[in-house]
């Protein structure tokens, strides 16, 4: 099959996830000239842009800029946006296979992975994905509690999202609250008596997931010292092939001088630990009240790779609060091949494939951290998006759909299919009224914005705005 034979008709394609992945998928898609197609991107929240709203920290703005090159997205002939409406709820993959071509699984991986440690799951234990999604006005976590009221708590994890963790619990809160911070965990931060933060890696300095980038901003607080040991920020034997890695270099270069500085004389101390790894929360009156920590020796792999372990040397750190953030993975959509062990959608080339990797799915697509796992950084998902779409275009010229589809020029199908199940979805035109309302709240705060955190209250608000303008 060639271009030709797309004259006549619109590929249609169904993207599932409105985040950076998404998006980037989307534009690669509408902005190839062989075939004409139309993208139609599906959200179960009514909100766009996935971490980039509700994972990114909030004093992080410029990173939350890149909305705007999404908005420029949405804006191309071809896209819409059905916001609010959830794969396996609303509606259902043979759904998608009715109305469309092709179907692009953007789904990210939503759950966090288990420390597997007993006490885990003890009042005062945490999910680090919990603790931002709470702290960004995330839907699913509006309502979780944490209680800061202890004066020490520990992140078991050094990539960027613990150094998040870490910051916004040390940062003052006056300089959060001109972000886009909810104003009810702003209010919480404010009465924090946290003033000891511990941030515990398995491996040594030369191993650490967060960039250099991030573990800088986490020593330039005017509220927080970083404080290292000089003895755990050394550089073994093991780690000299990891330090030649340029990242890795500057992280180690960074650590070894923070180490020298001591303990300095801010009121709060962020306590950055190398080779140790939890092995029990301990409780008093039913919730936390200590974690109990291994020292570790790092020792080379199959593959010479360092790798942690440990000594039978024990630490108890009297804590009140546990975040773990020691990695993501998906979770399993009804009809759609999953990998319970990798925690991501089984494919080749993003090609989805049968959990054994040997049937493949036509049609059917995935991309960022569902494809790959959850690595490299927002911009990251670019180049992966428009790999994928390579093969999508790939198989589309050459006649490999996974199934017959009467999805021809069919503009209006998805839309009369919602209202028939009575789905309240969400346009992008609906959502940029929703953004603006939030702009608009947060100008009166002295925000950025004020977010709306609970569906409702957004359907709501898009309601009245419905109301005012009938007026």
């Amino acid at each position: 099959m060639t271009a030709e034979n797309f004259s006549q008709k619109l590929l249609r394609v169904a993207v599932i996830g409105s985040g950076p992945s998404g998006f980037y998928a989307a534009e690669a898609l509408l902005k190839q000239k062989e075939i004409p197609l139309e993208v139609d991107m599906f959200d179960r929240l009514p909100t766009p842009y996935g971490l980039v709203r509700g994972g990114v920290a909030p004093d992080h703005q410029k990173i939350k800029a890149v909305s705007a090159v999404y908005e420029k997205i949405a804006q191309l002939p071809g896209f819409r946006f059905f916001g609010n409406i959830k794969l396996g709820q609303d509606i259902q993959v043979p759904d998608l296979k009715a109305r469309y071509h092709q179907i692009v699984y953007a789904v990210g991986a939503e759950t966090d992975r288990k420390m597997g440690i007993p006490g885990e799951d003890l009042l005062g234990s945490h999910s680090a994905t919990a603790f931002v999604g709470w702290y960004n006005g995330h839907p699913d976590y509006r309502d979780e509690q944490f209680d800061l009221s202890c004066e020490s708590a520990a992140i078991v994890g050094v990539g960027n999202v613990a150094i998040d963790v870490a910051r916004i619990l040390a940062e003052d809160p006056e300089i959060l609250a001109k972000t886009d911070i909810a104003e009810y965990a702003l209010e919480a931060l404010r009465k924090s008596k946290i003033k000891t933060i511990y941030l515990l890696g398995r491996r040594g300095p030369a191993q650490a997931a967060y960039s250099p980038a991030e573990i800088k901003e986490l020593g330039s607080l005017t509220t927080a010292d970083l404080v290292v040991r000089e003895e755990e920020a050394r550089l073994d034997e093991v780690s000299k092939t990891d330090y030649l890695d340029p990242e890795n270099k500057k992280n180690v270069d960074y650590v070894q001088a923070q180490a020298k500085m001591g303990e300095g004389k801010k009121p709060k101390k962020i306590r950055l630990r190398f080779c140790v790894s939890p092995v029990q929360v301990e409780a008093a009156s039913g919730r936390a009240s200590a974690l109990k920590i291994e020292k570790n020796i790092l020792v080379p792999d199959e593959n010479g790779k360092a790798k942690a372990q440990g000594t039978g040397q024990f630490e108890t750190l009297p804590i009140g609060l546990v975040f773990r953030s020691v990695g993501y993975r998906g979770t399993p959509i009804p009809e759609v091949p999953f990998d319970p062990k990798s925690g991501k959608i089984p494919n080749r080339e993003g090609r989805v494939f049968s959990a054994d990797l040997k049937t493949p799915r036509l049609g059917e697509y995935v991309v960022g951290w569902a494809k790959r796992g959850p690595s490299g950084l927002i911009g990251t998902n670019r180049a992966d998006s428009v790999a994928t779409v390579k093969s999508m275009l790939e198989d589309a010229l050459a006649g490999k759909f996974g199934w017959e589809t009467g999805a021809l020029n069919g503009e209006g199908l998805m839309e009369e299919f919602l209202r028939q199940r009575r789905c309240r979805f969400v346009s992008f035109s609906d959502w940029q009224k929703l953004d603006k309302i939030e702009i608009e709240a947060g100008k009166k705060k002295g925000k950025t914005r004020e977010k709306i955190s609970r569906v409702s209250e957004m359907l709501g608000a898009l309601d009245l705005a419905s109301v005012d303008k009938a007026i």
